[in-house]
């Protein structure tokens, strides 16, 4: 299947007992919903341990899940699997369900936002991952409420890691930069643009042309575009 064999036996031990069949079982069962052959060496890769998972108590009710919680066609399955395969090892009970009505609480509306664009976010810890990114946010100086308009806007903030991400892009911003607050609630999609690929080194060119460049236009514009935004701003070549 493409599955690194050693790999996955490290990280599900269980597979050293498993039998053909079962192992087969799972395989057909997944094609059963829609997943293609060539789908499941990045699934398993990813998740071996889905490969010693029960379909009646593990598998079935994500399934379930995907079509009553977030109303996802069976057609649509395998997009949704595809984009995040550890759905299919994470406990609905104890995971999914906590997750979706947590990001409901917040005001995350959109199922189908979720399902096809975000679905890492439901398997992502309430207590341990999403509450403390949304902690961070606020202890910059954000309050709830524009905290909560900032990740609806850019959910992708609840995946980036505090320590990895958040603290060095703020650091560089406030410190840097020089620039407050207000820009960064207007434009969270900051955090999602690489320190060292994208934000570094375009400020630093801007600071040597002498030009201020508002922070959107700063980063999501092409290297060309930028270049000729730099030369419009500074009237030179």
């Amino acid at each position: 299947m493409g599955v690194d064999a050693g790999k996955a036996l490290s990280q599900n031990p269980n597979l050293h007992s498993a039998t053909l069949d079962s192992i087969h079982s799972i395989i057909s069962f997944l094609r059963s919903k829609g997943i293609h052959q060539r789908d499941l060496a990045k699934i398993f890769g990813m998740c071996p341990r889905i490969l010693t998972s029960s379909i009646k108590s593990d598998l079935n009710p994500v399934f379930a899940f995907l079509s009553q919680d977030l109303k996802v066609p069976d057609c649509y399955f395998r997009r949704v699997i595809n984009k995040c395969p550890r759905l299919l090892a994470s406990s609905v009970k104890d995971q999914l369900k906590p997750a979706l009505l947590y990001l409901q609480s917040l005001g995350f509306k959109d199922l189908n936002a979720l399902a096809y664009h975000d679905p890492v976010l439901l398997v992502s810890n309430v207590e341990r991952t999403l509450i403390p990114k949304l902690e961070y946010l606020e202890g910059l100086g954000f309050p709830r409420e524009e905290t909560l308009g900032m990740v609806l806007r850019c959910p992708g903030l609840l995946t980036f890691s505090i320590e990895n991400n958040f603290k060095p892009k703020f650091e560089y911003f406030s410190v840097e930069m020089g620039k407050g607050l207000e820009e960064l609630k207007g434009f969270p999609q900051y955090f999602t643009f690489s320190l060292e690929k994208r934000i570094r080194p375009r400020h630093m060119e801007a600071v040597e042309r002498g030009v201020e460049v508002p922070l959107p236009l700063m980063l999501k514009s092409t290297d060309e575009e930028f270049r000729k935004l730099l030369r419009e701003l500074g009237g030179g070549g």
